[in-house]
């Protein structure tokens, strides 16, 4: 069922990584000098298959043991995204440009959590499913 509060969660996710990725900066700073020259597309590429792998789990509502293994790998993604984030801004020479690197590298860390919360409600729909199981 699409309907499920777990959908509502994984669709925000789908937005954050797919559209809102390309209309904020997340990679006004250069990380050309850092990660190597295709820094921007190796970012973009890991943003939409995070995307990709929320909208395949919103549509996998029947098998929710996938559905939450999905989820635990898109945690993964977004923590690799995160990390990528975090050594480009470490490494970066100069401290003028701490505050212009754009409001776009916390999408992953937004991501996470409603990720989080996807999976808490899968794990309650599988809990729920299971006590009802042992009710026949």
């Amino acid at each position: 069922m699409i309907q499920r509060v777990q959908s509502f969660y994984l669709v925000i996710v789908v937005i954050l990584n797919a559209v809102i990725f390309n209309l904020l900066p997340a990679t006004d700073f250069e990380f050309n000098l850092i990660l190597g020259e295709n820094t921007y597309w190796i970012i973009s590429a890991l943003f939409h298959l995070s995307a990709l792998l929320a909208l395949i789990s919103i549509f996998k509502y029947k098998d929710r043991k996938l559905q939450f293994v999905l989820g635990r790998v898109n945690m993964l993604l977004n923590s690799v995204l995160v990390g990528v984030f975090v050594y480009g801004s470490l490494n970066l020479p100069g401290e003028n440009d701490f505050s212009e690197k754009g409001i776009g590298v916390l999408l992953p860390i937004i991501s996470i959590v409603f990720i989080v919360m996807a999976n808490k409600a899968i794990k309650k729909d599988e809990d729920l499913v299971k006590s009802v199981d042992r009710f026949r």
